[in-house]
């Protein structure tokens, strides 16, 4: 398997479709992680007990720019983290812990969502729900089956004749309000 930042390296025009960002913002966005990872590093440093010498130890298995794009493929691609492991070269483990560092590091530089923003004050809050409130939201589900209403008129209500029930072959009651 190739890896996904030797791909992107190799074929800068395919980057949008791996990562969900073009490859000059991918730079930018490491240039930025990078430089946080540096200073999150010297704040452990500073605090560290040190036993063994500086630069002793075993080094990293990994670049930040290759953890940036783990990060970021995990994000676009949702593969579980073993693939994400086979993917990098890594243990499932190490591409677990790779990603909640560098995702953490990608929370810190980027900006929050308006609602994330507006959660800490009452008054930007009240603001986004007035403005949200006038758009109609359309999710997208699959039926879940309930227990059978005892009352018919809301057996009815909420009836589903597309699919029976596969057990019992009994017909199956959904969430479904037509």
């Amino acid at each position: 398997m190739t890896n996904p930042l030797a791909r992107i390296e190799s074929h800068p025009h395919e980057a949008k479709r791996l990562i969900g960002i073009n490859y000059d913002q991918f730079l930018a966005l490491v240039s930025l992680a990078e430089k946080r990872h540096r200073e999150k590093q010297a704040e452990i440093e500073k605090n560290k007990v040190r036993i063994i010498a500086k630069g002793g130890g075993r080094k990293p298995e990994m670049s930040p720019k290759e953890g940036i794009c783990l990060c970021l493929v995990y994000i676009r691609q949702k593969p579980i983290f073993e693939i994400l492991g086979l993917l990098f070269d890594i243990s499932k483990t190490k591409a677990n812990d790779a990603f909640n560092y560098w995702v953490d590091i990608l929370r810190e530089i980027l900006p929050a969502s308006q609602i994330e923003e507006a959660s800490v004050d009452s008054q930007k809050y009240q603001e986004l729900q007035q403005m949200l409130s006038e758009y109609e939201l359309i999710v997208d589900s699959a039926e879940q089956a309930t227990a059978r209403p005892v009352d018919y008129q809301e057996q009815k209500r909420y009836y589903s004749g597309k699919k029976k029930n596969a057990y019992s072959k009994k017909p199956v009651y959904c969430l479904t309000r037509w």
